[in-house]
């Protein structure tokens, strides 16, 4: 059988929130099997638990930000799609999430840290068949038009692949690989993904900042562009981290469906909002999607039953 899995042991982490620049602790704890991911807004008169699920999604502007059944003005956690790409990528369904403010730490601008975390804490395996939501049939979502135009797809897969295409037209980013294809099941995402970093314009700094929002971002937490080249000093971590980070926020995206998808995603120049969109559209339709487990590992996809080894 192919089995939940859940933390060993509990783990911390302390950083700043990308858009509030609150500092916010996060403590990770294990959970029982079918609890899924949920986060505890502990800091409030009264804790909170936001569990992670499509329709808890309440704003897509610069991040993922849930709350307590999708309402729009009620306790939220925002920016948690670097962290649902960790847990994406190690394999992890159950897992509670205690927070002190509204947005998950940046760290380090990629999921790295938290895929080192969660491995520190180590993986178990618990007494309950993983279910993945296997899409049935081919599901897309458009917006746009002309040189505006993007969209995503899921389409039917016996595993997990990812294509994402980006089209930013700034000579800084075209010097990139614009297209990146990642197989969830070469169990290669610490390696190939996580250490993606996000990214940002100088010229929309400045306006995004008198909105409130990435007041806790700089070039320790993201890659940071101007009108012509990269201002990192290091540099990127991968010829194509641009496109890759944009892999990394997807996974995080679809796996606030609830369970590992298996399905083979592709999107030109999408994001969060679309992400969400996606997801919506195709759990809406009970014809595209059921629900599936595996008793006989063999039956499973190539690579599942291999993810989040020990750190």
């Amino acid at each position: 059988m192919l089995q939940q899995r859940t933390l060993k042991s509990l783990t911390r982490a302390v950083g700043v929130g990308l858009h509030s620049g609150q500092r916010v602790e996060l403590t990770l704890r294990p959970a029982a099997p079918d609890t899924g991911i949920v986060f505890r807004r502990v800091d409030l008169p009264q804790p909170v638990d936001i569990p992670v699920r499509f329709d808890s999604v309440s704003d897509t502007r610069m991040a993922s930000t849930i709350t307590p059944g999708g309402v729009p003005d009620g306790p939220r956690v925002q920016t948690i799609e670097h962290l649902m790409s960790a847990c994406a990528g190690l394999g992890l369904d159950n897992l509670y999430v205690d927070i002190t403010a509204d947005e998950v730490p940046i760290l380090d601008g990629s999921s790295a840290s938290f895929v080192f975390l969660l491995q520190s804490a180590g993986i178990e395996l618990q007494n309950a068949p993983k279910k993945f939501l296997r899409v049935k049939k081919t599901v897309e979502v458009r917006e746009g038009e002309g040189s505006r135009l993007m969209w995503a797809r899921l389409e039917p897969f016996h595993g997990y692949k990812l294509t994402f295409e980006i089209d930013f037209n700034h000579p800084a980013l075209d010097a990139t690989g614009q297209q990146v294809t990642f197989d969830m099941g070469s169990g290669t995402y610490k390696q190939e993904i996580a250490r993606a970093r996000t990214f940002g314009f100088t010229k929309d700094v400045e306006a995004m900042r008198s909105r409130g929002l990435t007041l806790g971002g700089s070039m320790d937490n993201a890659i940071v562009i101007d009108d012509y080249r990269v201002l990192n000093h290091d540099g990127l971590r991968y010829d194509d981290e641009f496109a890759k980070h944009k892999i990394l926020d997807a996974i995080g995206d679809l796996y606030i469906a609830g369970h590992p998808l298996l399905a083979a995603y592709t999107s030109f120049k999408g994001g969060h909002a679309l992400n969400n969109k996606l997801l919506r559209v195709l759990l809406a339709d009970k014809e595209a999607w059921e629900l599936v487990s595996f008793d006989d590992e063999a039956r499973a996809p190539a690579g599942f039953a291999q993810l989040a080894p020990a750190w």
